[in-house]
């Protein structure tokens, strides 16, 4: 019998359904990366680069690449920030703003076929267990 840890089972799940997602995503010029930072932008409105790094919990250099596809392909401008001479504000276009709707229809699409192999009972249950262990902070697991 092939037993995997639940890590490995959550890391494999977690790859098959980016892949799905990004595939229903890419007909819009999008990416799960990039979609989350756009629904960061939709949701606190603009922001610089280190606060939206920090808000997806993603290293600089990663948002700074995410961003110039996202400021080459019209869906995001950086402005001048007013405080800060140094740091310059990303906002979305109204490219953007327009992609957000069929956006969440591929998200739904691709969280129904996740879910499609459990009854419904389940279905609702796997999504409440899955949202209460992701709420808990990991813990110092160091003891000694």
């Amino acid at each position: 019998m092939n037993e995997q840890s639940i890590g490995r089972m959550i890391v494999d799940l977690a790859r098959s359904h980016t892949a799905r997602l990004n595939g229903r995503l890419e007909p819009l010029g999008l990416s799960q990366a990039r979609l989350q930072v756009i629904s960061a932008l939709e949701a606190a409105g603009e922001q610089t680069q280190r606060e939206l790094a920090e808000g997806l919990g993603v290293e600089q250099a990663t948002m700074a690449n995410t961003l110039g596809r996202l400021e080459r392909d019209g869906l995001v401008v950086r402005l001048p920030h007013p405080d800060d001479r140094r740091a310059q504000l990303v906002r979305l276009t109204g490219r953007a703003s327009e992609l957000i709707a069929p956006a969440r229809e591929a998200v739904r699409e691709a969280e129904d076929a996740l879910l499609r192999g459990l009854p419904q009972a389940e279905q609702a249950l796997f999504v409440s267990m899955i949202a209460r262990l992701s709420i808990h902070e990991p813990a110092d697991e160091t003891h000694g």
